[in-house]
């Protein structure tokens, strides 16, 4: 192998480096000013930081600060602008927090924000401070930050374990990855605590009570190596993405890929936190990996589910979700499929007397995967949450009733037990319990089939009333019967769990396939938003409302009429919101959460195409959510067919209705030139006829009728050259002139509309023959010639320039006239356009024929003002050399 392919970077990785660079160049910029703790000097550093970007007239403001009274960042805030804070209503009391909307009105070049992972007060837009951020670099405002590193997602477990204090307040890693900047804030331990002495952090009660606690010297040491760490990783991060960019040879290696398994357990958030900074300490990706099994989920387990499977999201993992009984096999099925190199896992302290751990099992299959082992929390009862047995999922109902039934078929068989035989009791007993699993789950079951063995001993087998058995087949019996019926009934509560999974992705299929058959079914954007509300009415059990956008990719402000749930113009706030931003929104969300419904973005490939809203009396399960976003997806592709196919209906339409009218145009045109001919030869012959002389009435007469000809003949001409530049064939008879020819004869033709102003020549002597269309280029110069001497008034001098520069032509037309209105300039050359106030009359296609003229000629034609009063248009021709055999041919 060639040395140079090893050194090679990986083109995935530029690839993704190239991404992030695109993304930011979108973006407004983000600096966080970084310290190990409060007190360092972050927000005295970022007011510093904005006073210099207000000295270089940057326009700042300040969106939100916090100076906790320190009398030397209070004194930054003089001479900075700040934006009113919103006053929020809560238990009675106002609470101050960042007014969002005004700084989006306001639209500042950079704003301030303090205390980055500070948590909202409810009725805000956002939970979290950090998504305010997020959505005003959304807005193009660039924003300076403050944020201490125990306040990052996947540090906090770290501290806390550091400091003994919860940190309760967190910031998303991926929030932190993509500011532009970090500025670090250091300080040693012995100078912070100096201050906390001098009552320059806090007041001197709390200043005490803090270095007894979070601020002990050694927790400040570990919290300042933990910043510098996080620092210097950050930016061997930038230096690899800076050599691989720049083709700078390294030890380039295979990319990192990290598989964490997820489940229910709130344990699992530090397995989640470990995977997140081993990722990033590696420069690699990683998946998060639920697996579904016919184990059963309480709701608290679902909603913790849920929140695990968005801390994942949050800290930059692709979350996958499969469904397999061996949670071993599954994880490393989805490890080679994902191309993941190493696994991680949490060890459990707890013994398992039968069997193999999870660890051991995916250590046996892994093979060449690398597992990485990682100390597990415990719960209060001492062991891992994920050994805890199913029989405590089922209703304590269930476990009432399961037992019932046994004592109720005992008392039956009973009375006739001395006929039947204890042991054909035994198989009523056993039947019983292998019926049982197909209304009860695994706990009630194995409870039935230990109540039943006992009930079979004590009141059946010899002796009776009593657990001693006397034969030792009995013994042997009785042993199996049990053996029987909890193996019996729990693999028949297997199966039906298993059936109970099968069903549900039946029904998640089938609901899906009747979505799509009947968006394919529907004929226009109506009947998409029937069928789409319908199914997800259907299958969800909620009130929903849609919100489509039209043609000009607005938001209409009226719901749907197919929609269930219509929203007043304070809810439709929020999906205006989602709409603008692409992100979910509403009720159990983070943004906007005491709104009616639940808000989803519809989003099409290159644009949103609406909002669809859904009332749920509880948040969405991972399953809904999933299936929810495939409904999405299928109704975008929808409604995109749509749009497209209106808009394909209306280009047919204006590209018949074009046709039909450049046929009728292009008709009536030449049948108008024949009699305008007629007129004009009409009218010339009578002028020279002498009898008619004399009668300077008929002269005038006649003069006018010749004028007006001449000038409705110029504009049948100007809508035939507009015909033919539109259809495209228009063909350049491109020949050596002499631009001074061309001149002279435009001139030629108007020496009676230009005889009340004065017309100046200069064409330079070094001037080369030009390879031109003489009569397009000569119908350039007229157009030209005449608009200066309509718009302009009588006796204004009009100067005509021609001169060689560079390898182009140059030929300049200028009047010293009252030139154009500057909004004027850039609608010149648009066809139809007049200038307004003026009083002559026009079609507005001269000077549009001109352009298209000289585009013709691969030239450029400008309009301007000149300093000095007046209008002039410049027009730039490419020149060529005159073949040496054309030269010949004109010589002879």
């Amino acid at each position: 192998m060639n040395t140079s392919d090893t050194n090679r970077p990986d083109p995935d990785a530029l690839l993704s480096i190239l991404k992030k660079e695109e993304e930011k160049t979108k973006k407004a910029r983000l600096k966080i000013f970084f310290g190990m703790c409060a007190g360092a000097g972050k927000t005295y550093d970022m007011l510093k930081a904005a006073h210099d970007a207000l000295s270089k007239r940057t326009d700042v403001v300040i969106g939100y600060i916090e100076t906790h009274k320190r009398p030397e960042t209070e004194a930054l805030l003089h001479g900075l602008p700040a934006i009113p804070r919103k006053k929020i209503d809560y238990r009675g009391t106002q609470l101050d927090e960042m007014d969002l909307d005004a700084i989006l009105a306001r639209r500042p070049k950079l704003v301030l924000v303090d205390e980055l992972a500070h948590t909202n007060a409810p009725g805000s837009r956002h939970a979290k401070r950090y998504q305010d951020v997020l959505e005003l670099l959304d807005h193009g405002i660039d924003v300076y930050t403050t944020l201490n590193v125990q306040h990052l997602e996947s540090r906090a477990d770290t501290v806390a374990q550091i400091t003994g204090a919860t940190i309760r307040e967190t910031v998303p890693d991926s929030v932190f990855e993509q500011a532009d900047e970090i500025e670090v804030i250091d300080i040693s331990p012995e100078e912070l605590l100096q201050r906390l002495n001098e009552g320059k952090v806090y007041t001197a009660e709390r200043s005490q009570q803090a270095i007894q606690n979070f601020f002990r010297e050694g927790n400040l040491t570990a919290l300042r190596e933990m910043a510098l760490r996080l620092t210097a990783e950050r930016v061997d991060h930038q230096l690899r993405d800076y050599m691989k960019t720049q083709r700078i040879s390294g030890p380039w290696k295979s990319s990192q890929r990290l598989l964490v398994g997820i489940n229910a357990s709130r344990h699992c958030v530090a397995l989640i936190r470990w995977a997140r900074r081993l990722a990033y300490a590696t420069n690699g990706s990683w998946v998060a990996v639920y697996v579904e099994t016919t184990r059963q989920l309480s709701d608290s387990e679902k909603s913790q589910l849920s929140k695990n499977v968005k801390l994942a999201s949050e800290l930059g993992a692709e979350v996958i979700t499969t469904a397999d009984d061996d949670i071993a096999k599954a994880l490393v099925r989805v490890a080679r499929e994902q191309n993941a190199t190493q696994i991680l896992v949490g060890k459990s302290k707890y013994f398992l007397p039968f069997g193999k751990s999870l660890l051991e099992k995916i250590i046996e299959i892994s093979g060449d995967l690398d597992i990485h082992v990682v100390g597990g929390a415990m719960d209060s009862a001492g062991r891992f949450r994920w050994l805890r047995l199913p029989v405590l999922h089922s209703a304590w109902m269930q476990y009432l009733i399961a037992a019932l039934i046994v004592i109720a078929v005992a008392m039956i068989c009973y009375p006739i037990s001395p006929w039947l035989g204890y042991q054909t009791v035994s198989f009523i007993l056993l039947l019983t319990v292998a019926l049982m699993p197909l209304k009860f789950g695994t706990g009630p079951v194995l409870l039935a089939a230990a109540s039943s063995a006992l009930i079979w001993n004590f009141f059946f087998i010899p002796p009776q009333f009593t657990f001693y058995i006397g034969l030792t087949q009995d013994a042997l019996m009785f042993l199996t019967y049990f053996v029987i019926a909890s193996v019996t009934g729990t693999l028949t509560a297997r199966i039906r769990a298993r059936e109970r999974i099968v069903i549900q992705r039946e029904v998640r299929a089938n609901a899906l396939y009747a979505l799509t058959r009947d968006l394919s079914n529907a004929r226009n954007q109506d009947e998409v938003a029937k069928a789409s509300v319908s199914n997800i009415e259907n299958f969800f059990g909620g009130e929903v409302v849609i919100f489509l956008s039209d043609l000009s990719g607005d938001l209409l402000p009226q719901p749907h009429s197919a929609s269930t749930f219509h929203a007043d113009s304070k809810e439709f706030s929020v999906p205006a919101w989602v709409y603008w931003n692409e992100k979910k929104a509403g009720k159990f969300t983070d943004t906007l959460p005491f709104a009616a419904a639940s808000y989803f973005p519809i989003s099409g490939p290159r644009y949103p195409l609406g909002v669809i809203g859904i009332i749920l009396n509880r948040s969405f399960t991972i399953d809904q959510e999933t299936l929810l976003e495939n409904f999405i997806r299928q109704i975008a592709s929808a409604l995109e067919r749509e749009q497209l196919n209106e808009i394909n209906k209306n280009s047919i339409a204006v590209v018949e209705s074009e046709r039909l009218y450049k046929t009728l145009f292009n008709s009536i045109s030449h049948e108008l030139r024949t009699p305008i001919a007629a007129m004009i030869t009409a009218s010339e012959s009578l002028q020279h006829t002498e009898s008619l002389k004399q009668n300077s009435l008929v002269m005038n007469l006649l003069g006018e009728i010749h004028t007006a000809a001449d000038r409705l003949n110029r504009l049948v001409g100007n809508l035939l050259d507009m015909a033919r530049l539109e259809s495209g064939h228009i063909g350049l008879k491109a020949d050596w002139c002499d631009v001074h020819d061309v001149i002279y004869s435009a001139l030629e033709k108007l020496e009676h509309e230009l005889s009340t102003h004065t017309v100046t020549v200069e064409v330079s002597q070094d001037l080369p023959l030009i390879k031109i269309d003489f009569g397009l280029m000569e119908q350039v110069i007229t157009n030209l010639l005449l608009n200066a001497a309509t718009y302009t008034p009588q006796g204004v001098h009009i100067e005509i320039k021609a001169y060689k520069e560079s390898n182009d032509c140059i030929l300049i037309i200028a009047d010293n006239g009252p030139g154009f209105p500057t909004e004027a300039l850039p609608h010149l050359f648009d066809k139809f356009y007049r200038v307004p106030g003026t009083q002559t009359g026009g079609t507005g296609l001269g000077l549009s024929i001109v352009r298209g003229f000289v585009d013709a000629h691969r030239g450029t034609i400008s309009a301007e003002n000149k300093n000095t009063g007046g209008a002039q248009f410049t027009i730039r021709l490419p020149l060529h050399t005159i073949p040496a055999t054309e030269i010949i041919t004109q010589d002879v």
